[in-house]
C-alpha cells in the first residue's frame, strides 16, 4: 500500500484481557503485531539476539536459544542487566515493527504493546487503546494462571503504569469484564476508524 496504516496502539496491564483482545482485532481481519511474540523470534534458534545475548551472558543460551529464566535471575541479581539486554533488544524488536508495518497489506493495524507508555511507544501510533477490567477481576485472572503466585504478580504490577493512569491517558478504553463487551467496542473502534479516514 502506498500510504501508512493507521496505527492503533493497544495496551493493558497485566490480567486485563489484551491478547483475548487482540485476537478479536485479527478476526476482525486487522493484523496485529505482538511485541511479546517479537522478542520470543529474537530468542529462538537462529533469532538475531541469540548471539549478542550470547557475549552478554553466555549461560543464557540453552540448545541455541535464549533462556529467559536465565536471564529473570540474573536481571534479580545485577540491576545493570535489565538496561544492558534492553539496549541489545529494543533496537531489533523495532527493525521487526517496521518490517510489520512496512509490509502490512491493511488500511489499520495494531500493534500489541503491553509496555506501550512506559516505553513511549505512545508517541509512534494514532490512536491508543487501553483493555481494562477492575481490580478484583485482574487479580483473579492472574492468580488462576500456573506458576502466579502474589508475590510475582504484585512485582509485575510495580513495573506497570497503574491502570487509572492508562485509562486517563488512553484514546480509547475497552472493558473486558464480558467478551461480547470486549469485541462490541474492538468492532466500534474500527468502524469509527474507518469513518474518520473516509472523512479525511
Amino acid at each position: 500500500m502506498s500510504r501508512r496504516p493507521y496505527i492503533i496502539g493497544l495496551t493493558g496491564s497485566i490480567g486485563m484481557g489484551k491478547s483475548t483482545t487482540a485476537k478479536m482485532f485479527a478476526e476482525e481481519g486487522i493484523p496485529v503485531w505482538d511485541a511479546d511474540a517479537a522478542v520470543h523470534r529474537l530468542y529462538a534458534p537462529g533469532g538475531a539476539a541469540v548471539e549478542a545475548i550470547a557475549k552478554l551472558c553466555p549461560e543464557a543460551i540453552r540448545e541455541g536459544a535464549v533462556d529467559r529464566e536465565v536471564l529473570k535471575a540474573w536481571i534479580a541479581h545485577d540491576p545493570a542487566a535489565l538496561k544492558k539486554i534492553e539496549a541489545i533488544v529494543h533496537p531489533l524488536v523495532g527493525e521487526d515493527r517496521k518490517q510489520f508495518l512496512d509490509t502490512a497489506d491493511s488500511d489499520i493495524v495494531v500493534l500489541d504493546i503491553p509496555l506501550l507508555f512506559e516505553t513511549g511507544g505512545e508517541a509512534r501510533v494514532d490512536t491508543v487503546a487501553v483493555v481494562s477490567a477492575p481490580a478484583d477481576l485482574q487479580r483473579t485472572r492472574v492468580l488462576e494462571r500456573p506458576g502466579m503466585t502474589k508475590e510475582h504478580f504484585e512485582s509485575i504490577l510495580a513495573r506497570q503504569t497503574p491502570d487509572a493512569e492508562k485509562r486517563v491517558r488512553a484514546d480509547v478504553v475497552i472493558e473486558t469484564v464480558t467478551l461480547e463487551a470486549a469485541r462490541a467496542a474492538v468492532r466500534s473502534l474500527i468502524e469509527e476508524i474507518r469513518r474518520k479516514m473516509a472523512n479525511a
